[in-house]
């Protein structure tokens, strides 16, 4: 009831930040002027914004977004804003491993450290069908191609942090969703079975894996010594894209829930939060909502499930070379 609370009020939690802080307020009075973040999905919505403030506040900024014109429309509208913003962009289809791997062949060749990785984009959804590697798509795309790319640039990030000193922090974008899954959290048996398929659970599915993604690298990077923090966050209901295959009932929903939702601004400021605030300095493994730590599911705590889930995303990645 607390929670429910704070998120209509806009009460501020214990971090000082609340459901109705933007990105700008939590990331007020900081400069990002070493920084290099890549923001996945950063050519719209709240990825977009996201960009925009990390670019207001200094950090370089890389958007990898799927439609190229997008991304470039993007960059002019942050330029217009902020004519000394320093942004880049470079395709990536994350249902694709082939355009992952281009992905990170291309930023690693300009030689730019990374310190932030932001696991922005996603689908919602949307009717069965397999990614271009025979994946079922909203685990394709929310989940296996940011494994994939986390992997990729994560020596990249473990030589900043340590040539730099400065803490690299990865976020995932994870949903409350992640409560709506199936039985047994992930369905490994029958990931691309047609008949065993629900568009909510299978989003729901590819949440969790977010969060159990978030986890488990946590836990092996600790054991590295590593300094590089992985969290996720849940960025609140904000009527974006992402709800394009289930506009009706969305819509629908709101009018009954309308107190609960966000705008953009709002939107982005978790996950802003989770990236940059200094406050969070070696906090690791954590779920966040509304700019504060929060409980997920219980199959979050379960590490057999997260130990699973990262050989099962490892022999998906080797079958599709």
């Amino acid at each position: 009831m607390v929670g429910f609370f704070s998120l209509v009020t806009g009460y501020p939690g214990p971090s000082g930040f609340g459901s109705a802080s933007t990105a700008e307020q939590v990331t007020e009075g900081l400069d990002a002027s070493k920084l290099t973040a890549i923001i996945t999905g950063g050519a719209s919505g709240i990825g977009l914004e996201t960009a925009r403030v990390l670019a207001l506040r200094g950090a370089h900024v890389i958007i990898a977004a799927r439609n190229m014109e997008a991304a470039y429309n993007a960059k002019v509208l942050i330029l217009e804003n902020n004519p000394k913003a320093r942004i880049d962009t470079i395709q990536l289809d994350l249902s694709s491993l082939k355009s992952v791997r281009a992905f990170a062949e291309e930023f690693l060749s300009k030689d730019l450290p990374l310190n932030i990785l932001i696991n922005n984009a996603g689908i919602m959804f949307c009717p069965f069908q397999l990614s271009k590697d025979g994946i079922e798509q909203q685990f394709a795309t929310n989940h296996l191609g940011h494994f994939l790319l986390t992997n990729l640039l994560l020596e990249k990030m473990k030589s900043t942090a340590n040539s730099t000193g400065i803490e690299g922090r990865i976020v995932n974008l994870s949903s409350i969703a992640h409560h709506h899954t199936y039985g047994r959290g992930i369905n490994f048996e029958q990931l691309n079975d047609p008949t065993a398929y629900s568009d909510k659970k299978a989003y729901g599915q590819s949440k969790l894996a977010n969060i159990l993604h978030a986890k488990e690298l946590s836990r092996r990077l600790k054991e590295e010594g590593a300094n590089i923090t992985v969290n996720s966050v849940h960025p609140g209901l904000i009527m974006t894209n992402l709800m394009k295959h289930s506009l009706f009932v969305m819509n629908l929903i709101k009018v009954f829930t309308y107190l609960c939702w966000k705008n953009v601004p709002q939107g982005a400021a978790t996950t802003c939060f989770v990236a940059t605030h200094p406050s969070l300095k070696g906090v690791t493994a954590k779920y966040f909502q509304d700019c504060n730590e929060e409980k997920p599911n219980i199959m979050v705590g379960d590490e057999k499930l997260a130990k699973d889930l990262w050989q099962f995303s490892e022999k998906l990645v080797k079958s599709a070379q």
